[in-house]
């Protein structure tokens, strides 16, 4: 499967609210080009190109490249936001819940990773007005799971002596899944989800759940 399709097809309803079909098709296309060449090396021409438009047509529907970022990485990090919110708080201990969100947004990273990776490692292309409203976004991304480890620590469920370093590196771990996977790979997103969810109960201290009560 290539890019495109990739991108189009795994991740059709994180782009269906982009309208017309031209927007659509052209963020689609950024999305593809900033991930293979990066945003500094893509041009507005390689953008209305892989779209089968022509460069005025973009301008149509995007004032700037930036634009196109901006609302690529809008849309990305309130899907991860979204992703994570619901596990975190859905109804279960805290090991459920921390597990479920691992293991969704470690699927979302290596299902939809051309995205993911234009989502997670294109903030500093931003300016400061667009990069100040993806921080406060990634913020909330933080604080979710920050919610779950403090609520696995108090009722006894974790052992983590520092929550927000914890915080971070669970997140950093799942982040990282964009960079790396690989569809030919000898892994699903779910295998690779599950897996990561294991790692992270493991690394806050969590072991096997306790056995139901008779």
């Amino acid at each position: 499967m290539g890019t495109a399709e990739e991108t189009a097809g795994g991740e059709a309803q994180a782009w269906g609210e982009v309208t017309p079909d031209a927007a659509r098709r052209l963020l689609i296309a950024a999305v593809e080009a900033f991930a293979e060449r990066g945003y500094h090396a893509t041009t507005t021409r390689d953008i209305a190109g892989r779209a089968g438009m022509s460069p005025a047509a973009l301008y149509i529907h995007y004032k700037t490249k930036e634009e196109l970022l901006h609302r690529i990485s809008r849309i990305g990090h309130t899907k991860a936001l979204e992703i994570l919110r619901t596990a975190s708080r859905r109804e279960g201990d805290a090991r459920e819940r921390l597990a479920d969100a691992v293991s969704s947004f470690v699927r979302w990273h290596a299902g939809g990773r051309t995205t993911a990776r234009v989502v997670q490692y294109e903030l500093d292309s931003l300016g400061p007005d667009a990069r100040a409203e993806i921080l406060a976004l990634r913020r909330q991304c933080d604080d979710e799971v920050h919610a779950v480890i403090e609520d696995g620590v108090a009722s006894g469920e974790f052992d983590v002596l520092d929550v927000k370093g914890t915080t971070l590196a669970v997140l950093s771990l799942c982040i990282d899944v964009a960079r790396w996977f690989n569809v030919d790979g000898p892994w699903t997103p779910d295998e690779v989800g599950a897996l990561y969810a294991d790692l992270v109960l493991r690394m806050v201290g969590a072991g096997e759940p306790a056995p139901a009560q008779k």
